[in-house]
């Protein structure tokens, strides 16, 4: 039997991207988490774009050559929303290009959900036409029907000029979600059915899988790296590595319940498989294993290389 096929990655940092701090942490007192993630003088914490860049560790002419996963804000936000959130002139274009590649050359574009953060980068000013142009672009179904009914607590995070160009190059997902429809979890409970029957192989050895709770269409995606070992994008189940905890969701969930019950199964899945998890928004430390505590939780343990 031929063995998975392996990427190598590079981490890209699609420019800088601040976010209210009490939104990010929701039920979470300042207090709490100020400690670790201190907010500026407009209550916004530090926040990172993190993207992944892949290309197969063996090439082959019958495999995809480059990948990307996730996108950033990208570059069409006026100067008042590009103040708000603390944005650059630096974006998804830029760090591609500073990687050796052009956004012409991608072939697939994994993206983990369609919020402004993680999907804005699809399309690029001036005009909001396609940015990856020669790319098949991957997303749940489910995501895709709720963005386009903006479904969402925040009024404006599913832009339409994000991703209204971009219809014809769409491959729609439909994974199983960790829970049957209509079910309602406790909050301890572990899915019945096991990750490998939900996950869904999009490309040769790269998979999907749903984590509800901040959207109910957002899927983490897991792929073998050149080095043997096993990396999950965990999206914005973990945004950054101070919400490890049980109860810290953001208040831009849409489920936050279903965000703590995901997050229990999601860790606990990632200590036993041992896990590199790329965490989205974290600024400083993006790379993570995750270890059982004595508490019976789970705690982070930075990944240096």
């Amino acid at each position: 039997m031929a063995s998975e096929p392996r990427y190598k990655w590079q981490l890209l940092r699609a420019g800088p991207l601040r976010l209210d701090g009490g939104s990010m942490f929701g039920v979470v007192p300042r207090a709490v988490w100020s400690r670790v993630a201190p907010a500026d003088e407009m209550g916004r914490i530090e926040c990172a774009h993190n993207c992944l860049l892949l290309e197969p560790a063996t090439p082959d002419a019958r495999e995809p050559k480059r990948i990307l996963i996730e996108v950033g804000s990208g570059d069409k936000f006026d100067e008042k929303n590009r103040k708000i959130f603390g944005l650059g002139d630096y974006s998804i274009i830029d760090a591609v290009r500073d990687a050796g590649g052009s956004c012409e050359a991608i072939d697939h574009v994994i993206v983990s959900h369609l919020h402004f953060d993680h999907a804005g980068g699809l399309t690029r000013a001036p005009d909001a036409r396609s940015t990856f142009p020669n790319a098949t672009i991957h997303v749940q179904r489910r995501e895709w029907q709720d963005a386009n009914a903006n479904r969402s607590v925040m009024t404006r995070t599913y832009l339409r000029e994000n991703f209204g160009s971009i219809r014809e190059q769409l491959h729609l997902i439909d994974s199983l979600p960790p829970f049957p429809p209509g079910h309602l979890p406790q909050r301890d409970e572990l899915p019945a059915t096991p990750l490998s029957e939900r996950e869904t192989e999009i490309l040769p050895g790269i998979r999907v899988f749903n984590i509800p709770g901040h959207t109910w269409g957002q899927h983490a995606i897991r792929f073998t790296d050149d080095r043997g070992r096993t990396v999950v994008f965990s999206a914005d189940l973990l945004p950054t590595a101070n919400h490890v905890g049980a109860a810290y969701n953001m208040a831009y969930d849409v489920e936050p319940f279903m965000s703590t019950v995901t997050r229990r199964w999601f860790l606990k899945e990632a200590a036993a498989r041992d896990w590199l998890l790329v965490l989205d928004h974290e600024p400083h430390k993006p790379l993570q294993r995750v270890r059982e505590n004595a508490g019976g939780w789970y705690q982070l343990s930075e990944e240096t290389s």
